[in-house]
């Protein structure tokens, strides 16, 4: 009976590992996004006000 209790056990943790790692993934790859999309904002941003300066 102790034995499927630790078997259980290490398949849980197995499992626990795997949903973070996938989240991990998700969460750096959003972040990578986030970060690209900002930049560009800043971007586009800076050369409306350039535009605007101009007028």
């Amino acid at each position: 009976m102790m034995d499927n209790k630790g078997q259980v056990s290490a398949e849980l943790i197995i499992v626990i590992a795997a949903v973070l790692a996938v989240a991990l993934i998700f969460v750096t790859q959003l972040t990578e996004t986030a970060q690209k999309g900002s930049a560009e904002l800043g971007n586009k941003s800076d050369e409306l006000i350039e535009a605007i300066r101009k007028i």
